[in-house]
């Protein structure tokens, strides 16, 4: 059986990943959000609030079984948030912890986690897959908290990944930037305020000129790295690499 750790799983990629995941009677899939909204023999739902740190740090434990039969281990660190967007010097703080804990705290976490728990299971192949943004390696006005979070996923990583080789576990870790997907997130962009981000139109013109990937095709595109990781080339890749 091929086991699968997604998070984000209500909505957006995260569901659409599931979804595909789920049509395979070899893989089984252990789901973390908020909100459930899969039912399926082979999905687990595991309700956490990456907002709520010590929530999480509580409940970590229940997202990792021993998986004994696993011919495959994965996790897809897929939930995130671009939260308000403005200007540094004209935000709240609270926004920056909040961000950063969602988008770095916790992945990193259930990133140790996993490491942990598999990275010495022996005859399976083990892989990360963190879902990054290529707004974290092009910097943003308005979007210094995202795109701040996004470049310190893609060092953890390459970190990550440094140290597994060094260990010798076989585990793979990767940074992805899935594309520009029609998902809330890009909703949120499109309301902003073109003083508090000057990029905006160009955001709504995707929209109108139906250049969004759907949620299910980036999930296919994702897959095509988990299926045949040697297409990546490196830690930090893109989508729009293969």
């Amino acid at each position: 059986m091929n086991y699968y750790i997604i998070t984000g799983t209500s909505r957006g990629l995260g569901k659409a990943l599931a979804e595909r995941l789920l049509k395979d009677d070899q893989n089984y899939v252990v789901g973390v959000s908020r909100n459930c909204t899969i039912h399926h023999a082979r999905y687990r739902h595991q309700p956490l609030d990456f907002s709520d740190i010590a929530g999480v740090e509580h409940n970590l434990h229940k997202i990792f079984g021993e998986f004994e039969n696993a011919k495959k281990l994965v996790l897809i660190n897929n939930a995130g948030v671009i939260g308000e967007i403005g200007y540094v010097g004209q935000s709240q703080n609270e926004h920056f912890e909040f961000v950063f804990d969602v988008n770095v705290i916790v992945p990193a976490m259930l990133m140790n986690m996993f490491l942990q728990s598999y990275q010495h299971r022996q005859n399976c192949q083990k892989l990360v897959v963190n879902i990054s943004s290529g707004a974290g390696r092009k910097a943003k006005d308005g979007w210094a908290a995202y795109c701040a979070s996004k470049a310190a996923l893609d060092m953890l990583s390459e970190t990550a990944q440094l140290e597994q080789e060094k260990l010798g576990t076989g585990v793979q870790v990767f940074s992805l930037a899935p594309g520009i997907i029609d998902t809330e997130m890009q909703e949120q962009i499109r309301e902003a305020d073109a003083e508090q981000f000057s990029g905006v139109q160009q955001f709504r013109d995707y929209k109108a000129k139906g250049e969004l990937a759907s949620p299910e095709a980036a999930a296919k595109k994702v897959m095509q790295l988990i299926e045949n990781p040697s297409i990546a080339g490196g830690v930090i890749s893109s989508v729009r690499d293969f």
